[in-house]
């Protein structure tokens, strides 16, 4: 029996490079072995077409929104009912794992009972299918040291977390921003153990534009996040990676050390209002600009990797 069911609902498989990168994406999972079962929602162009050409289990009859969209609270429930996995991994379409991601996973459930498993992210410009070959690894790692930049703590590719958890989501949107935020909260909230493994995988974004989206806009400009936002319970639940209350290391969970991003963080999250005015709206303007600012210095710094 697999341990985690990996499950996505993808971009339209039209534009060359969003189809190239979902291929990569959704082979790399199929890599980590009988360990993992993956599951692709929705019904957008050419799924059916890759998941048959790959051999990988395909439930097209997912709930959307009025526009559209799968609601994560529909893939949580059918995951649930076609896999028998006892963990559940939701991944975006874009995103390579390797096998230190399952090696991982298997370290925090050793260690935790209750817990949310997330990380940042290595950007990188993928331009080619992967040849899955034995050394397939050791070259992508090799091309993130040489090209990759580590993704800012804010937004989250994936969660893992018990299939006995996140039984009750609300409508959310997928693809768009908010619900991830939303999910984090919801667990520190609950006691859960929330794990960054940041410091034990390299996980891969495959960059991309946003023309799949409408008007091109990223996710955040969409109506459908404001919508998310609302069911999350506004702007004070959105939280981010920076709310981990543990970090895996070396094998082990211990407590996440407090930094200058988490206090910024921490800071803007009490003086945040869904429609700051006045002094708050200052003090909120003014501790998004210093973040910005250090997250765009860190950008420039040269990628960090020895611990991966």
């Amino acid at each position: 029996m697999p341990s985690i069911v990996i499950f996505t609902a993808p971009k339209p498989f039209i534009n060359p490079h969003i189809a190239m990168i979902q291929r990569n994406a959704i082979k790399s999972w199929q890599s980590l072995g009988d360990d993992v079962d993956v599951i692709v929602f929705g019904n957008e162009a050419g799924t059916a077409e890759v998941t048959a050409e790959l051999g990988v289990k395909h439930c097209p009859e997912v709930q959307i929104s009025e526009w559209g969209t799968p609601l994560i609270s529909s893939m949580f429930t059918l995951a649930r009912q076609v896999s028998p996995a006892p963990y559940l991994g939701i991944v975006n379409a874009d995103i390579l794992l390797m096998p230190d991601f399952i090696k991982a996973i298997q370290q925090v459930s050793a260690q935790a009972e209750r817990f949310l498993v997330m990380s940042q992210r290595w950007d990188l410009d993928v331009n080619q299918y992967l040849d899955f070959n034995p050394e397939w690894v050791e070259h992508l790692r090799s091309q993130v040291h040489q090209r990759g930049r580590l993704h800012p703590p804010v937004g989250s590719d994936y969660y893992v977390f018990p299939r006995s958890l996140l039984t009750d989501m609300p409508d959310f949107a997928i693809g768009r921003s908010g619900w991830d935020n939303w999910t984090i909260y919801h667990a520190r909230r609950a006691g859960w153990a929330v794990v960054d493994i940041t410091p034990s995988v390299m996980l891969v974004h495959q960059n991309h534009d946003y023309s799949h989206l409408p008007g091109g806009l990223p996710p955040y400009d969409l109506p459908e996040t404001q919508k998310n936002i609302v069911l999350g319970g506004g702007m004070k639940h959105m939280y981010t990676i920076l709310e981990a209350n543990k970090v895996l290391v070396d094998g082990k969970i211990r407590p996440a050390r407090m930094n200058k991003h988490r206090l910024l963080h921490r800071l803007e999250l009490m003086v945040t209002t869904d429609e700051p005015r006045g002094f708050r709206k200052t003090i909120v303007q003014r501790l998004k600009r210093m973040r910005r600012k250090k997250e765009t210095s860190d950008k420039h710094k040269p990628a960090q990797t020895k611990n991966l």
